[in-house]
């Protein structure tokens, strides 16, 4: 079984062979977390708890920071400044291998020459773990992810979630205290995405283990963390469940970067009078016969389970309303008033974009 010592978990892989929850997992706290690349600022002043067990999404855009914050995480990168801890561990000063962290990257990394098999046992191995046992705990982590028809086939001959499969059994057969994904689904179509994510959830419920996942796509984010950590130009704009980031956004950047389609955001003074600006989900703008504000609709989308209406305030300013299918539709070029119910209108300060009703 595993043995620990002065934080640091020796692997003796003898109990591995039974797929049993971990034996040890961590917590993640980052304190005042910087990372610097000369002038630019990819990491700026990041305090975030991550509980053990806990699947913690970082989302974003591209360039926002969430993967060098997971390599720092990691230790791929050296902060410039803050703390990391794993556990009660700092580990500022501590080796990537020495972290008891997994990585998991987009680009799979398999060895191309190696089996299946040999890819899996290879973390093991550079831990001079016995041969019998490596095989032993390969096996079951191919059984875990359904991989024991390809074990001996090489990376070449397998589909992009196959390979996928591959690069999520070598990380848990090492049993680390946190898996670090760095959005693995990004290069898989939409149907194997879709597939891939449910079996990572389910690894997730199955191992109990701590897992940070990095992504840009908020389906993903919705659907498989149990909180959400939205970034911005290295900033965390907010952290959350994703029922929260989606209910109450915490700027207008999380409201329209949450949900598909975005939050409508209404120019300052056209739905309310006042300086600020109001948000309202597409869901909750209606197309009103008698009283609202006046628009132009610029494109009706059918998408079957629903009709998407997209209407113009003035030259540019766009909305969405979100029909049922059964309900008729306007055409293009029709002159429409829209209206949101007081209760399910979002104000957001016209200059920061911050959230006015915290």
């Amino acid at each position: 079984f595993f043995q620990a010592e002065d934080g640091i978990r020796d692997d003796l892989v003898t109990g591995v062979q039974t797929c049993a929850l971990p034996i040890y997992v961590a917590s993640i706290r980052l304190t005042g977390v910087s990372k610097h690349f000369g002038e630019v600022k990819a990491v700026d002043d990041v305090s975030l708890d991550i509980a053990d067990r806990e699947f913690m999404i970082l989302l974003g855009p591209s360039g926002c920071g969430k993967s060098t914050l997971l390599r720092t995480i990691a230790g791929l990168e050296d902060p410039t400044a803050g703390e990391v801890f794993i556990g009660d561990r700092l580990v500022n000063d501590v080796l990537p291998k020495d972290r008891d962290v997994a990585m998991v990257f987009q680009s799979y990394a398999l060895y191309p020459h190696k089996t299946v098999r040999a890819n899996i046992e290879f973390p093991l191995k550079v831990r001079g773990v016995d041969k019998a046992e490596r095989a032993t705990a390969a096996i079951a982590a191919a059984e875990t992810l359904g991989l024991t028809p390809y074990l001996d086939r090489r990376p070449g001959a397998l589909s992009g979630g196959q390979r996928q499969r591959v690069a999520l059994a070598r990380a848990i057969v090492r049993r680390p205290a946190v898996f670090c994904m760095d959005e693995p689904l990004s290069n898989l179509d939409a149907k194997l995405r879709a597939e891939t994510r449910a079996e990572i959830v389910a690894l997730h419920r199955r191992l109990d283990a701590t897992f940070v996942y990095v992504t840009h796509d908020q389906v993903e984010a919705m659907t498989m963390g149990t909180r959400v950590a939205v970034m911005r130009d290295g900033v965390l704009e907010q952290v959350g469940t994703p029922r929260e980031v989606y209910d109450r956004p915490a700027s207008v950047f999380v409201a329209q970067f949450i949900g598909t389609p975005p939050m409508n955001i209404f120019p300052a003074g056209s739905l309310e009078s006042g300086p600020h600006v109001v948000g309202a989900r597409p869901e909750h703008t209606t197309i009103d016969p008698v009283d609202g504000l006046s628009a132009t609709v610029t494109m009706v989308e059918h998408l079957g389970h629903e009709v998407q209406v997209v209407c113009a305030i003035g030259d540019e300013h766009r909305v969405i309303v979100r029909n049922a299918p059964s309900g008729g539709a306007p055409r293009v070029g029709d002159s429409v008033r829209l209206s949101v119910s007081a209760t399910n209108r979002h104000r957001f300060d016209a200059t920061s974009g911050a959230r006015l009703d915290q």
